[in-house]
């Protein structure tokens, strides 16, 4: 029997509770799963058609992939699946099951509702995980004497299970085929056995060592006593996470217990998913200790699919490219181990880089971080569900035990920790510096407090003022969406600020803290010491390395823009060449490199997370450095940098409390909710007065401002304007007004500057993707065409928007054809129909699922806007967010180009704007 489940109206019911509201009951989740059912599409065979009800199902899903359903008992609903979500969830059902009753229920509803009252006469086999043994399902029900014998007066299964249940299958398939062994005894019978193996491999090894038949060191450089317990740790417990302090050697304890298990032939492939930037620090690590062969993934996916399929020992990929190469990694390198380093990269549960690395299959797994909580508890659970998600169950009843909820159904306080701690901690080993290494340098911590400029004092206060104004909005009613964006917007930009306006305005390259940062590099230079600069923002880099140049230091770059390759590059010369001296690095290094060489880091600014600033300076504090380490914090004073010293400490204790059960747990105060997130808010702003209204109400700016700035600058130069045009270069989302003028362009330039600011201001743009300003005379433009002309110069602009003379303006603009008519129509609906598969989804709490029919209702509309108002029209998403199409999005556009950037972005809000776009008129 093969078949699609049965499907009913796509409407959500409104029996099921908010997304928002984690206060829910078993029945509310078992509820979801039949929603689910009816709203996916499943192919569904019947695995033995003698038993149409009590059977085994294939069920396929829309994705491709296929478990296998048991039906045992309707009335008493005894069913079992292979899905994660059964094996955890603790419910007795999935979705996989009920759209099995589904199909059921359409196709054979007489019996259906006859098995429901009878019961079956299958005599059933099944595991019981609690009591670990194998028994009869219905110890009472009449059984030949050629089965009973296997079984007690209980309907306990007798002797070894191995032998009983291989009898048992061997009976079922010659005599007696109502006889069933249910699909989850093999996985427990698996599970025994390997607990039993890991026990019995773990004594010979020892064993082994003692005798000398086998090294003590499974590394060409031995290991620390607490290394070798952590590679222990590793490779016996089978699916394990070392969370030792940075600096420890996560990375090398890791490489020693793959290596262990080739020894016991138990590992033939090991795959390692490491951040972009350690790529090279892995390669370092496997030839130094050890002789194992290896790869590093690089190239286009065809290269990267050929060299999974011919792998040696150890392969070594990114996280970025596991989004797409996970499944076909389990497909053709099939690998035995699988190793994530710095896997905070997956905390967040619902990111697709943690879907994707959870999809990886192998037998063996190490989770290596340093800080497995950084901010919420939620964290541990994304990295125990890789290991095995039945250990803190799925989020729902993760939710219910280890958070308070208020009437809401949303979190307000943390409980249960000890518990949590309890459940964790079979898998969890985690060390301290401070109690394994004693032979740690001294480290010296030092704030430098540098004054900012008057200029960045004045840009500081007109983003601390528009933050001091949500904060009071905010006391009085919940901020919207677009004014939390700001908010975050603001507090961003005052941080930016706090190092240089450079950061936001490219003509204005002054920076106190490059100043003091001069300084100190003179001081490192004279003492042969080699140095860390980290700051998160690249244009703030940018004034070191121009800073690095002048004083002749040589420095290695090493930024997200760098590709990987050329990273390695950089970290060898850093490593190698004793004249460069600087390793200038935003968060791309701040994790996993090891830098000892450098004794001095200098942390131009303060990340909001104190497991971030402890990342960075153990690229330099960490095991094998021999001098003393010197950390210097340059911080802009009287600022939020200056305040944030005060609370980064405070993070700290939830981690400390849930991993090593220190301070009082009961003190850990969850810190979420609108009131906890502004009296944080106000810790870091300080004192500040009631923001006062603007003394002079400012217009609002046109919706078009370039065309109203052409109509200006016509006004204003009268007949010496010749043409006037809004350039779109090849790269980058900004864009050029392009004057020319009849002569003298020096003068009409300083006299167009102003009224450019009016429009287009530091206040007026976005820093990242902002409008300048171009004045050149009659002659030079002839000339620039002349060379375009003769193939001397090209043209690097994908798009010009004509702004003077506006003939189309004066003119009217020709109504849009019939065929283009029908062409925007089309776009539009079809975006409205991916809008709606978007929100029924993500109603559903399937947010991952709702992100690509919402980006594909985003690129619609884009192409919709386009026509109707005369553009390119955009090929691909991120094309409908960029100019001239960025426009006519109008104040939904930064909003919707953030979703289309950030796969963490809320999808609620952009559905709210593209409802609201698709029911504005469309333009004649």
């Amino acid at each position: 029997m093969g078949a699609k489940s049965a499907m009913a109206g796509k409407t959500v019911p409104d029996n099921l509770p908010s997304p928002h509201n984690w206060r829910t009951t078993d029945e509310d989740e078992i509820n979801k799963r039949r929603w689910r059912a009816r709203e996916e599409d499943f192919v569904i065979t019947n695995q033995d058609a003698r038993f149409p009800i009590f059977s085994n199902f294939r069920v396929q899903s829309a994705s491709g992939l296929t478990y296998s359903v048991e039906i045992r008992e309707v009335g008493r609903r005894q069913f079992a699946c292979d899905c994660v979500d059964f094996r955890s969830n603790g419910l007795g059902t999935c979705k996989h099951v009920e759209a099995v009753l589904l199909l059921l229920g359409s196709r054979f509803k007489r019996q259906l509702a006859e098995a429901a009252r009878n019961g079956s006469d299958r005599i059933e086999v099944v595991a019981d995980p609690a009591r670990d043994g194998v028994r009869l399902a219905n110890p009472a029900a009449k059984i030949p004497a050629a089965a009973r014998r296997w079984f007690d007066e209980e309907g306990w299964l007798l002797g070894a299970p191995e032998e009983a249940l291989d009898a048992l299958e061997n009976l079922r398939r010659t005599a007696l085929p109502a006889l069933r062994l249910s699909q989850e005894i093999g996985p427990w019978l698996e599970r025994r056995q390997r607990e039993a193996e890991r026990r019995q491999l773990r004594r010979e090894y020892e064993l082994k060592v003692q005798r000398g038949e086998w090294p003590p060191q499974e590394t060409k450089v031995p290991l620390f006593p607490y290394q070798r317990e952590g590679m222990l740790h590793l490779a016996f417990k089978e699916r394990a996470l070392l969370a030792d302090e940075m600096g420890l050697g996560k990375t090398i304890q890791a490489i020693a217990a793959c290596a262990l298990l080739h020894r016991l032939g138990k590992a033939r492939r090991v795959l390692v998913v490491t951040p972009a930037s350690l790529k090279t620090e892995w390669e370092e690590q496997i030839q130094r200790f050890t002789s194992l062969p290896y790869q590093l993934v690089f190239g286009q996916r065809h290269q990267r699919l050929r060299a999974y399929e011919h792998a040696p020992f150890f392969t070594i990929v990114n996280y970025e490219q596991m989004l797409s190469d996970s499944l076909e990694a389990n497909r053709r390198l099939k690998p035995d181990i699988v190793v994530l380093d710095e896997a905070q990269r997956i905390k967040n549960w619902n990111t697709k880089t943690a879907q994707a690395v959870k999809r990886l299959r192998s037998r063996y797994a190490f989770v290596l971080t340093g800080t497995p909580i950084e901010n919420r508890i939620d964290e541990i659970r994304s990295l125990m569900d890789f290991l095995d998600p039945t250990v803190l169950g799925p989020l729902f009843r993760f939710n219910r035990e280890y958070y308070e909820l208020d009437e809401r159904g949303r979190p307000k306080e943390y409980k249960n920790l000890k518990q949590l701690h309890e459940r964790i901690a079979p898998y969890l080993l985690r060390r301290r510096k401070s109690e394994v290494e004693t032979e740690l340098p001294e480290r010296t911590d030092k704030n430098f407090f540098v004054k900012m400029s008057p200029g960045q004092q004045a840009a500081y206060a007109e983003h601390e003022a528009q933050v001091a104004r949500l904060i009071h909005a905010a006391k009085r009613r919940p901020l919207s969406q677009q004014e939390q964006d700001k908010l975050m917007r603001e507090l961003a930009m005052m941080r930016m600020v706090c190092d240089t306006n450079y950061i936001l305005d490219p003509e204005d390259k002054e920076c106190p803290k490059l100043a003091e940062l001069e300084k100190i590099l003179e001081e490192c230079a004279a003492n042969d010491e080699k140095v860390i600069v980290f700051s998160e923002w690249e244009r703030m880099l940018e004034l070191v390395r121009d800073l690095c140049r002048r004083r002749r230091l040589g420095f290695a770059w090493h930024t997200g823009s760098v590709p990987q390759r050329r990273r390695r590059g950089e970290i060898n010369l850093f490593k190698t060449d004793p004249q460069c001296r600087v390793f200038l690095s935003t968060e791309s290094g701040g994790t996993g490199l090891n830098l000892q060489n450098a004794s001095v880091v200098i942390n131009c600014d303060l990340p909001w997370n104190p497991a971030k600033l402890e990342q960075r300076i153990a690229r330099a504090w960490r095991k094998n450095q021999t001098r003393p380490v010197t950390v210097v914090n340059l911080v802009a004073e009287n600022t939020i940098e200056n305040r944030m010293l005060g609370t980064l400490a405070s993070k700290q204790a939830l981690a400390d409390g849930v991993l090593e059960l220190k301070g009082d747990l009961k003190e850990i105060r969850l810190a979420g909710g609108r009131q906890a997130f502004l009296a944080k808010l106000q810790q870091l702003m300080g004192p500040a007065p009631e923001p006062k209204a603007p003394p002079v109400k400012v217009p609002p700016l046109p919706v078009d401002r370039p065309l109203a700035f052409s109509r200006k600058a016509a006004e204003l130069i009268n007949g010496a304007l010749v043409r006037c045009e809004e350039r779109y270069p090849a790269d980058g989302a900004h864009s050029v007004l392009l004057v020319v003028v009849d002569r003298d362009a020096t003068l009409w330039r300083e006299r167009l500057s102003e009224t450019h600011q009016e429009f287009f201001g530091p206040d007026r743009s976005d820093p990242l993707a902002p409008t300048r300003l171009e004045v050149i005379d009659r002659a030079t433009d002839e000339a620039l065409q002349r060379l375009i002309e003769a193939g001397l110069v090209a043209k690097t602009s994908r798009a010009t928007r004509p702004l003077f003379p506006a003939s189309d303006e004066a003119a009217g603009r020709p109504p849009l054809s019939a065929e283009q008519q029908a062409q925007a129509q089309a776009a539009r609906a079809q975006a409205a129909r991916k809008l709606k598969i978007a929100r029924l989804l993500g109603d559903a709490e399937m947010a991952e699922e709702c992100r690509a029919p919402l980006l594909d209702s985003v690129q619609a509309l884009g192409r919709a806007l386009a026509i109707e108002n005369r553009l390119p029209e955009p090929q691909r998403v991120q094309d409908a967010l960029k100019p001239p199409v960025f426009h006519c999005w109008r104040e939904h556009g930064p909003l919707t180009r953030r979703f289309v950037e950030d796969e963490n972005e809320s999808w609620r809000a952009v559905a709210g704007a593209l409802e609201g776009l698709l029911k504005a008129p469309v333009p004649a």
